[in-house]
């Protein structure tokens, strides 16, 4: 970013309601700077925003950009990858000249500032950087994070350093959700970097699985000499890493593992051995085998970033997790109801067998929604493997999110290879209905589109 910092005095976001956006927008925001900013519909998180202070429409109108004051000097244009090539409001401020970043590119000026702690993944980046955040931010250690969720420790997918409003320094911890999708995480310079899984995503983009792999090395080369990676035990680009590392899992194979686990009352006790140090009796305070998983990644990270044993078991036991993520809508003696933002087939497999494992004499009824129709065709055969662990399937249409639709890609396709006891497509507006008709005791809805507008409706005729 050749605009500095201390040279911003106004920053517009192009789609500031993003989740990655509006972390940055809300860093910016509590710098001093004013921030303006467009998105395509109102969100609960857009008017958060608002009432931190921001100012956001939601019409493409680029007259309106014009009554706002913007300095081509002074202001700087962030623009997320959601934003589509015919948008007015961009046309108009190439045209005229305006600094114009990828918010990538922000974020890696950002991370440059600081010790940045890059979490990166296919899946589980989202927990294992909060889970990272929560544990520096609640000992004495302190960070800055920019995630990838909204944290249920503390309702925002910002935190701040308690000396975030001074002029960034070295010296401070900033934790970052490092993206693969678009090669995004390629801009961060961080000092400690996590990989919690290469699997098959974003094909879309990358075209192979190897050109996916590809970019995970090249991001463990942006490691800043002296830092350290931590990388799931098993993958198979650790034979090409020429950066130092050390391996966690749930296998003593692995340099930081966690053993000895088990289950009290749906929740894990586990001990920890980072590398050949012992924390016995660890509480995780959210659900989840792979969450156990993720914890060894965070608190291997935690330990490098020096914190104390008894800090590190502090905060894992009082984590809450992020929204979305294996979050209990009801969790009553003869009901349960769980979210989570799982959209990719290793992603349901963890979180299925995590809940059969954890409720195994109940009726697992699940409500599924694919995202995006290239996903749904690069992995139909997964999904299906993985949508067979349910008793029960209702199954939403495909969510389009930036895609136009694939001639002959439907969740129709997916039925012929799933092998469930019941199974059946819904609509969004069936949906609803459908589980109050059915009143399971054990309940999931999983998907990364708008899924989530369906769980306060569903809650309420569950409840």
């Amino acid at each position: 970013m050749s605009m500095e910092l201390k040279e911003i005095r106004i920053a517009y976001f192009l789609g500031i309601g993003g989740i990655g956006m509006s972390a940055i927008a809300r860093y910016f925001n509590h710098l001093g700077i004013t921030v303006l900013g467009y998105d395509k519909t109102e969100t609960p998180l857009t008017k958060k925003l608002v009432d931190e202070g921001m100012y956001i429409h939601y019409e493409d109108t680029p007259t309106l950009v014009q009554t706002l004051n913007l300095g081509v000097k002074d202001t700087l244009i962030v623009l997320t990858p959601a934003i589509p090539a015919n948008h007015q409001e961009w046309a108009w401020l190439k045209a005229n000249k305006f600094e114009i970043q990828k918010r990538s590119e922000v974020l890696g000026t950002i991370s440059r500032a600081y010790k940045t702690i890059g979490i990166a993944g296919t899946h589980g980046k989202t927990t294992t950087s909060t889970m990272v955040a929560h544990l520096l931010a609640q000992s004495t250690v302190g960070c800055n994070a920019f995630l990838g969720g909204i944290s249920s420790n503390y309702n925002s997918n910002l935190l701040l350093h308690q000396k975030a409003a001074e002029i960034p320094t070295y010296n401070q911890y900033n934790v970052v959700e490092a993206d693969e999708f678009d090669r995004s995480f390629l801009t961060l310079s961080p000092t400690l970097a996590v990989i919690t899984s290469t699997d098959a995503d974003h094909l879309d983009i990358y075209g192979e699985h190897d050109a996916m792999k590809d970019s995970f090395v090249q991001y463990t080369k942006r490691i800043m000499p002296g830092g350290m990676l931590f990388i799931k035990i098993g993958l198979d680009i650790i034979d090409r890493l020429k950066v130092p590392f050390q391996t966690y899992g749930l296998t003593e194979a692995a340099d930081n593992f966690a053993y000895n686990i088990r289950i009290n009352e749906a929740e894990h006790i586990f001990d920890l051995s980072l590398n050949h140090q012992i924390i016995s009796d660890v509480s995780l305070g959210i659900p989840g085998l792979h969450n156990v998983e993720n914890a060894i990644a965070a608190a291997a990270i935690a330990l490098k970033a020096g914190l104390s044993h008894e800090e590190i078991k502090e905060g894992l036991a009082s984590f809450s997790g992020v929204k979305r993520r294996f979050e209990y809508i009801i969790k009553e003696k003869y009901r349960v109801f769980i979210d989570d933002y799982a959209h990719h087939p290793e992603e349901l497999k963890a979180i299925l067998t995590s809940v059969k494992r954890m409720y195994p004499n109940h009726k697992l009824v699940v409500a599924f929604q694919p995202h995006l129709y290239s996903r749904t065709r690069d992995f139909a055969e997964g999904f299906a493997e993985s949508l067979s662990l349910i008793d029960h399937l209702l199954l939403l249409d495909i969510y389009p999110a930036r895609e136009l639709p694939i001639p002959g890609i439907s969740s129709a396709m997916l039925l012929e290879n799933i092998k469930c006891n019941e199974i059946e497509l819904c609509t969004k507006e069936q949906l609803i209905e459908r589980v109050g008709a059915l009143q399971p005791s054990l309940f999931l809805t999983l998907g990364a589109g708008d899924i989530d507008t369906l769980v306060e409706p569903i809650r309420l005729k569950l409840k």
